[in-house]
């Protein structure tokens, strides 16, 4: 915070980061006949079209922000490196922006740790379970049940989250309308290679699919090792997910949930990454991305139904 609190730190680190052979290119129209205007921080291009200045934030997920560099890097530091996570009322305090402020900003640092899925499918060795995110119907106002359909047995009203971890490897995470077989084996199909073993709970005989996959299976009313047999790892994923929302983020609808899954996904994925390492990973995806408020709260939907 203290180093990306110059102005001059800012603009080497992202001049460096999006033009990385020194040669600065307009966004719009690629020309590198270009000067830089110290006074209102922007460069100008001399090629001929209509806007012809251009910041370091153009064309990246800070674009059109009236916050500053000095602000967004020490943002994006936060949250890529919290383990836990970190809520926007405590960023909010750190950078002295309203909370509602921090809150967008989080959720377009978000947008840059979204897995673009280029590392392939998973293979070898792969576990695969579901958990269930929401708060505790006991817990709730009998109307709050009603509403939200949590009256009932099991885990009715909540939100189905599947996840699948490579051993040693890599976790991917999704939301999922159901727990059928159309939708299970649709999303293991899409991102496990054929012929890979799966390792999973009792509840895979809902959804087996016989001869694509070896299927080994744990029933966790028995036991939860067998040998190699176990869900742990993914079940370590979890745990380190609902320790997030359930202890910093507090509350998440359903509507946001897969962003903060994303961030976690990320985090756990490049574990073993520096600190620095995993900030510069993070940074060098904000190029062409971009989420706007109305996209985030919904309202671009809801204006091209309306």
């Amino acid at each position: 915070m203290l180093y990306f609190s110059e102005f001059e730190h800012c603009k080497e680190f992202m001049t460096e980061l999006r033009w990385p052979n020194g040669k600065v290119k307009c966004p719009q129209c690629g020309s590198e006949k270009v000067t830089w205007l110290a006074k209102p921080r922007v460069w100008k291009c001399y090629g001929k079209h209509t806007r012809p200045t251009f910041t370091l934030k153009t064309g990246t997920i800070f674009e059109d922000s009236p916050i500053g560099l000095e602000k967004w890097l020490p943002c994006a530091w936060l949250i890529i490196n919290c383990k836990n996570g970190i809520s926007s009322y405590e960023v909010s305090r750190d950078l002295g922006v309203t909370q509602k402020t921090a809150w967008f900003m989080l959720h377009r640092v978000r947008l840059a740790m979204q897995d673009d899925l280029t590392g392939g499918m998973l293979g070898n060795e792969v576990e695969v379970d579901e958990t269930f995110i929401g708060g505790k119907a006991r817990n709730m106002h009998h109307e709050k049940r009603v509403r939200k359909g949590m009256i009932g047995p099991g885990n009715r009203g909540k939100t189905i989250v599947l996840g699948m971890l490579q051993r040693d490897g890599n976790v991917r995470a999704t939301v999922v309308p159901d727990r059928t077989k159309p939708i299970m084996q649709e999303h293991v199909r899409g991102n496990v290679e054929p012929g890979a073993t799966l390792f999973s709970d009792e509840a895979v005989s809902s959804w087996h699919m016989g001869e694509e996959y070896i299927h080994k299976i744990i029933n966790h009313a028995e036991k939860y090792v067998e040998g190699n047999v176990h869900t742990n790892g993914l079940e370590n994923f979890w745990s380190l997910l609902k320790r997030g929302l359930h202890g910093t983020y507090i509350s998440v609808e359903p509507f946001h949930l897969f962003r903060y899954i994303d961030e976690q996904a990320y985090r756990f994925n490049n574990r073993k990454m520096t600190d620095a390492e995993r900030f510069a990973s993070v940074l060098k995806n904000i190029v062409g991305r971009r989420l706007t408020y109305e996209q985030l709260t919904g309202k671009a939907q809801a204006t091209q139904h309306g």
